[in-house]
């Protein structure tokens, strides 16, 4: 089973081979890079290319390494103990009928192998980072309320990304690949471009990439990024490709940038003081 990029996708020679390292040995693939470079759209890719079934996470600060694997629902049946479970088939004496399982327990689950996306992993604590290091190690997660241990039956192929926004702990690393996807040069910025417009004008690419590099240089909190760059040329296309402008009359600038500041900072215009 190998992953060799999509006609969506460009995967650079490095990128490729600790891929594919990663799915055959059975371990979770860290990516780590500039947001808007790729690392979610990975999994997604890996997961079309190889026909794969796809179980996703967005991780969220409230997010607890359990609720990953399972909850389970005492809520409900409490509800059904009370008041019955009617026509739904639920039954209040078996605990299953009232688990709830989360992405990395589906993925565990699952007769067939899965891709197992867990999404800035970096918005997590450390405690849930620390709970998630046996699961993924191990493929098996306890469910404590019955003291039953949940075994994959197929290594799922694991993917989590982190925009750094929060330092993840030394063991969580240890146990993952980890793979930092640097910010595209114009040359590869052209092939990606290509993959996704492959009837683009030459003149229109290239003055596209020049005023999107100018962009970068400028010391925008929230630079241009590889999805606002496809987007922007999205958007230029759509409204008849009149071309990106130059100097402050950069077309569609809210395509590239998103923060109010640097929308400001851009346009020479300075905050008014609120004293």
């Amino acid at each position: 089973m190998q992953f060799e990029g999509t006609e969506r996708y460009y995967l650079s020679p490095e990128l490729r081979e600790i891929v594919n390292i990663a799915i055959a040995m059975g371990k979770p693939l860290l990516l780590t890079g500039e947001a808007g470079t790729g690392k979610t759209q990975l999994a997604f890719e890996i997961s079309r290319s190889l026909d794969l079934p796809m179980e996703e996470a967005r991780c969220k600060s409230t997010f607890k390494g359990e609720e990953l694997c399972y909850v389970y629902d005492t809520v409900l049946r409490l509800n059904d103990s009370r008041f019955g479970s009617g026509e739904t088939g639920r039954d209040v004496n078996n605990i299953w009928d009232y688990l709830r399982f989360g992405p990395i327990g589906r993925a565990f689950l699952a007769e067939d192998r899965r891709v197992l996306l867990l999404d800035e992993i970096d918005k997590t604590d450390s405690d849930t980072q620390d709970n998630l290091l046996d699961v993924l190690e191990e493929g098996s997660f306890i469910i404590r309320e019955i003291n039953h241990k949940v075994s994959a039956r197929q290594t799922p192929v694991i993917v989590i990304t982190s925009n750094a926004k929060r330092e993840l702990s030394d063991p969580f690393l240890r146990r993952c690949f980890c793979h930092y996807i640097p910010f595209p040069p114009p040359d590869e910025m052209q092939i990606i471009v290509r993959l996704h417009f492959p009837d683009i004008a030459e003149p229109l690419l290239d003055a596209c990439l020049t005023t999107f590099y100018r962009l970068r240089e400028q010391g925008f909190e929230k630079p241009p990024a590889t999805a606002e760059l496809l987007d922007w040329i999205g958007a230029i296309k759509t409204g008849g490709g009149r071309g990106p402008g130059t100097g402050k009359e950069v077309s569609h600038i809210g395509t590239l940038l998103k923060r109010t500041e640097d929308l400001l900072k851009f346009r020479g215009v300075r905050r008014a003081s609120r004293f």
